[in-house]
């Protein structure tokens, strides 16, 4: 057995080909830096892109693959430079860990759009040519620009679903500036992870909102359970067709494909639907778009500034996440129920009581 294997004190779970199936897992991870910081993982929460990678769905896959990039913990050592941070912290990682720093982007705290591409928190090579590996595992060291700090009063469990879906729809929501416009009119396409999410930032926002679905199914608990203000079915034509021109924003977080067009025509003049979701295509009528001065924008995940900023939105006016609790020996069936839909609505691993 080599030296490095001796070494290896990474406990962690990871995919050893397509199947995607996960067992148990042991590597080494890199030194600590003079900018790093070395976390001990308390949760990470269970996203989509964990199965789509861990089986390969983009061809790109690197295994052993450890999953993973909605990571909280709980700081246990930080690099000779580091300022932001000090043992004992509550702290957070997201869907990257490295990026140019030089860029426009980079430099605006919009690292996620970085010119050169940004490194992936797991899947990803490295500035050091390592392949990042997730937060499926023990812990994890991170240059201390890509952590963030979490209020301490914010449960951690809680706080790793931020990471990925609550930042996913956070980011777009406070670009178009749905949270200074109190009064107005959100519609939410899609009730999974990200769905739940826009409609609880909505309701704190202060905004009056819609959720879209064609599941009947999410009509109770979008009411009673996330204090949406009222539940449409999108197959219903006469439902949608008496919301025309209603909505100031449209938020469409489903990746199924699904027709574009009557969502635009629920649009007010001005009004702005943000695409957060990965349909196949996009597809709709110009007049849709022009005859309305409608804007139609994409966004993915948020620089480590607007990151920062919802963290303490969240804590400040007590946005959670609805999420079940997990032992790691239950991620397989996890992302078999991710696949089914069936969560509510976002699977945490507790790695620190499960994961030893």
């Amino acid at each position: 057995m080599s030296s490095s294997c001796d070494n290896a004190d990474c406990l962690a779970w990871a995919a050893r080909d397509e199947s995607g199936f996960l067992s148990p897992y042991k590597f080494s991870r890199r030194a600590l830096g003079s900018d790093d910081v070395s976390i001990r993982i308390t949760h990470c929460g269970v996203c989509y892109a964990d199965l789509i990678w861990a089986r390969n769905g983009h061809g790109d896959s690197k295994y052993p693959l450890v999953p993973g990039h909605e990571i909280v913990g709980i700081v246990k050592d930080v690099g000779s430079n580091v300022r932001r941070f000090k043992v004992g912290d509550h702290i957070g990682v997201g869907t990257y860990v490295n990026s140019c720093r030089d860029c426009e982007y980079c430099n605006d705290g919009d690292e996620v759009y970085c010119d050169k591409g940004i490194a992936f928190t797991f899947n990803a090579v490295d500035a050091d040519g390592t392949i990042t590996k997730g937060g499926y595992s023990s812990y994890i060291v991170v240059h201390d620009r890509y952590c963030f700090s979490i209020p301490d009063e914010y449960p951690l469990a809680s706080a790793a679903p931020l990471l990925c879906a609550g930042i996913t729809v956070y980011a777009p929501m406070v670009r178009h500036k749905m949270n200074l416009h109190p009064g107005k009119s959100l519609g939410v396409i899609g009730l999974g992870g990200l769905g739940h999410m826009a409609v609880k930032f909505g309701k704190a926002f202060g905004l009056n909102v819609t959720v879209f679905s064609t599941s009947l199914s999410k009509k109770e608990e979008s009411l009673s359970l996330l204090g949406a203000d009222r539940f449409v079915l999108s197959s219903d034509q006469e439902q949608m067709k008496a919301l025309d021109k209603s909505f100031d924003f449209i938020i469409d977080t489903a990746s199924g494909d699904h027709p574009f067009d009557p969502y635009m025509a629920l649009l007010k003049t001005a009004g702005v639907l943000v695409l957060v979701g990965f349909p196949s295509e996009v597809k709709f009528n110009p007049a849709s778009l022009n005859l309305g001065m409608k804007t139609v924008s994409g966004s993915i995940a948020g620089g480590t500034k607007v990151t920062q900023e919802m963290l303490d939105f969240c804590a400040a006016h007590k946005v959670y996440p609805k999420i079940e609790v997990i032992p790691i020996e239950y991620a397989n069936e996890a992302l078999e129920r991710l696949i089914k839909r069936d969560v509510k609505y976002r699977f945490v691993i507790d790695i620190e009581k499960s994961l030893k």
